[in-house]
């Protein structure tokens, strides 16, 4: 009995030691070599300077950029926060929230796309629908002094297809939306 209880010690600890320490830093090594990119978070630098990352939302609220959708992480985009608001359809806290945000992104009467008033799962989607990009368009040209068909025409070469034509939906991730509108200044 004393030799089985001894030798299932050891197992355990070889067990913990090899999945718990040496095969994690394993794939992270590996990982880090032939996915730099992905592995460092997907940030985005200009002129070697930290932007953001393609993959957290950011808040972004001034009248010539396009928004993102609401964030229900934190005090707002809070990566350590990251969770839905699990405020139910009845809610009078969740529907005041949606209200006042139909009311800031009201475009003429125009239905304002799902996405621009409700939060995602996680609080943190850094992508909007092509349908609420193109619907901020007419406010995004008039403050920034641009035509609408230029600024439509930028949104629609930053939607990104289906995941290999069929997973997820067609999406803009707004952080590079925003970018490549700065960019035509």
């Amino acid at each position: 009995m004393k030799k089985q209880i001894i030798t299932a010690c050891l197992y355990t600890a070889i067990t913990a030691v090899l999945l718990g320490i040496v095969y994690p830093l394993a794939i992270t090594g590996i990982s880090r070599l032939i996915f730099r990119d992905k592995a460092d978070g997907q940030m985005l630098t200009r002129n070697g300077e930290l932007i953001g990352s393609r993959i957290i939302g950011q808040p972004f609220t001034g009248p010539g950029y396009f928004h993102s959708r609401p964030s229900a992480a934190g005090t707002g985009y809070d990566a350590g926060a990251s969770s839905g608001s699990n405020l139910g359809p009845s809610s009078k806290t969740l529907i005041d929230r949606v209200d006042g945000s139909v009311k800031s992104e009201s475009n003429g009467g125009r239905a304002v796309p799902v996405d621009l008033v409700t939060a995602s799962a996680s609080g943190l989607d850094p992508d909007i629908s092509p349908a609420a990009a193109l619907y901020q368009v007419s406010r995004v040209a008039r403050e920034r002094h641009l035509t609408e068909e230029r600024v439509s025409v930028l949104v629609q070469s930053n939607v990104q297809p289906r995941q290999f034509g069929l997973l997820g939906e067609p999406r803009v991730n707004v952080l590079q939306l925003n970018l490549a509108l700065d960019s035509i200044r």
